[in-house]
């Protein structure tokens, strides 16, 4: 119980961590909240983007396309559709020609970001024994 207090998660979702019996997984339950969740940030763009909007504002579409650099104009759109649905983020279109988008984070968004944040500082202070441990195991199998 002690993961699930420090996530502060429902009993639902820490049921959602461990067996309901030997042959159904909770974490298949369709309310499992932390699924929900990981599958959201599981993917390669959503935190950056969060990151961004959070750190420089309101940005368009193509300011995100260009700080992010190495993402297709497909994917960001995937991706932001994805957060506006989740009421991460806000799109809001200006009636202008050429038309005008703007995306920012809403309060729920900007919740999330001392998370993201302590997420990275934790990434940044342990990257050095991770690449150590992965370069290890790689030498390991080949042996």
């Amino acid at each position: 119980m002690l993961l699930a207090s420090y996530l502060k998660v429902s009993n639902t979702d820490y049921q959602c961590l461990h067996m309901k019996s030997c042959s159904e997984k909770k974490h298949e339950h369709p309310n499992c909240s932390i699924r929900h969740i990981l599958d959201r940030f599981g993917d390669k763009w959503s935190i950056l983007i969060i990151s961004i909007l959070g750190h420089v504002g309101k940005q368009r579409f193509n300011e995100l396309n260009q700080q992010i650099g190495d993402i297709s104009q497909k994917m960001l759109t995937v991706t932001l559709r994805s957060l506006e649905a989740d009421g991460l983020i806000s799109r809001k279109l200006y009636p202008e020609i050429p038309p005008r988008v703007e995306y920012e984070l809403t309060d729920l968004g900007r919740s999330l970001l001392p998370h993201i944040e302590q997420l990275a500082q934790w990434a940044e202070q342990h990257m050095e024994c991770i690449l150590k441990n992965r370069a290890q195991y790689a030498q390991n199998k080949a042996s």
